[in-house]
């Protein structure tokens, strides 16, 4: 449709301005000219997409805009050849008559071949974006700013070519019709001729820089798109190379930078979780419970969590990155054991009192430890979720829990979900103290202390999905 228009508007223009530049143009019938520029120009449309589809859409996308450029300029070019050759064999008109058509076509040739060429990058550009695929970058490339610099020497030249046989012809004009026109009708038609070439080349330059200036934001706003979602911790996106030149270079660049990124990222995250189920295990080969424990509470509190994420209550403060920072930092939650004496932690009977009270401060030690890692290495929501697990996990709902007998809402909803999760796995599995419970009799103990000791809509919760439970308890069993 582009292209429609395009010839649709040199089926006008470029016969008004042969007309106007050219006095053996403008002795002929006006209807004679038109019909001839037309049928050239209506030849050239019919047939343009025939050569497309054999000259550019057979090359690789990194080279069609340029091949496609040159296809639309020779065309024209062309067309202003074949015509100044009929009308210098058919008309005898002098060499000179057909030069001044050919820089006409030649200007309107270069304004419809540079807008059509751009809006076959922007084609390639939503191309390479549907089909995901990404664009060899080569070394050899037009630069851009050759583009430009390019584009406007040769309006300038165009221009001036234009505006100077316009001069030329219209002194010759005033010279032979010194006697038959008044100066006024003489300045009206000279002002015509020039008024109606300069608003056809600023509406075509007018087009041209709107049109590149799409293309701009195009590429300009995938780059920062791409870097908006990296900045926000999305590695998995990357900028479609569509043009081979600055543009494609710097999006090669930019998924380079992603994919390392990315990497990195994952070898981070890897170094951590690995590092944090090794502190968490030794923490456990201190105590009377097993490597086993920390694999099911952390999926008991990732179940119950996704469980109560539609929760009224719960929505604003578990989503999806959130419930896997807490599936991570959970097997911190006992991590303060590792401070409490051999001759309480492994005792394998009941504590005394001032034992107990010993027992308790594993909860403070750990926070401590952790709030030490957040000085060192800065506050994170992993370390902070880390610090809330180990403090609050045993503070109960009614506030008769430690360290700070906390209250309802006043506990952390980490520190909730590991309370329940720490609970059940601790009431099914064998200690030395105690046999191993059915998950019936486990789920009774449990429904007991609904809000006493747990959180009222998260036990709800638990009963939802108890087979779940179960489940990873079978899964992970000692």
């Amino acid at each position: 449709m582009r292209a429609i228009l395009h010839y649709l508007a040199m089926m006008v223009i470029i016969p008004i301005y042969g007309i106007q530049v050219c006095p053996f143009l403008e002795d002929l019938n006006p209807i004679e000219v038109f019909i001839t520029i037309d049928s050239l120009l209506l030849a050239a449309l019919s047939g343009r997409r025939l050569l497309q589809s054999k000259l550019v859409d057979t090359l690789p996308l990194s080279g069609q805009v340029w091949r496609f450029f040159t296809l639309e300029l020779s065309i024209l070019v062309v067309i202003s050849l074949i015509l100044s050759l009929y009308n210098i064999v058919v008309n005898n008109f002098p060499l000179e008559s057909g030069l001044k058509v050919m820089i006409g076509i030649a200007a309107m040739g270069m304004f419809t071949a540079t807008d059509l060429a751009l809006e076959r990058e922007r084609e390639v550009a939503h191309q390479v974006e549907k089909e995901g695929v990404l664009l060899e970058i080569s070394g050899k490339y037009f630069p851009l700013a050759s583009k430009l610099a390019l584009y406007a020497g040769a309006y300038v030249l165009l221009s001036v070519g234009v505006f100077s046989l316009l001069i030329i012809k219209d002194l010759d004009w005033l010279v032979t019709e010194a006697g038959n026109v008044s100066l006024h009708d003489a300045r009206i038609a000279i002002l015509k001729e020039f008024g109606f070439v300069l608003v056809i080349t600023l509406a075509e330059s007018i087009n041209i820089i709107l049109s590149f200036t799409r293309n701009l934001n195009l590429f300009i706003g995938r780059e920062n798109g791409i870097l908006e979602k990296v900045s926000s911790g999305h590695y998995d996106a990357h900028v479609p190379i569509s043009s081979n030149d600055e543009f494609g270079v710097m999006a090669q660049h930019t998924n380079e930078m992603i994919k390392c990124i990315r990497d990195r990222t994952q070898e981070l995250s890897l170094t951590r979780d690995v590092t944090i189920l090794t502190l968490a295990s030794l923490a456990e080969t201190r105590d009377n419970e097993t490597g086993a424990h920390i694999l099911r509470t952390q999926r008991y509190v990732k179940a119950l969590a996704k469980q109560l994420m539609d929760h009224p209550r719960f929505v604003a403060e578990l989503d999806e990155p959130t419930i896997d920072l807490l599936y991570k930092s959970a097997p911190l939650h006992d991590i303060g054991k590792v401070g409490i004496p051999d001759a309480i932690l492994l005792k394998p009977g009941k504590l005394t009192d001032e034992e107990f009270e010993i027992m308790k401060t594993h909860a403070t030690l750990g926070a401590e430890a952790l709030q030490v890692a957040e000085k060192q290495l800065g506050s994170n929501s992993f370390l902070r979720l880390a610090r809330e697990i180990s403090l609050s996990h045993h503070e109960k709902w009614d506030g008769t829990g430690y360290p700070a007998c906390l209250k309802g809402n006043e506990i952390p909803v980490s520190g909730r979900l590991m309370a329940v999760a720490d609970v059940y796995d601790a009431l099914i599995s064998k200690r030395i103290y105690k046999p191993a419970f059915s998950h019936k009799k486990a789920m009774e103990i449990i429904r007991e202390g609904r809000g006493s000791h747990f959180d009222p809509d998260i036990i709800d919760a638990l009963d939802a999905i108890e087979e779940q439970f179960i489940e990873i308890a079978n899964r992970f069993s000692d």
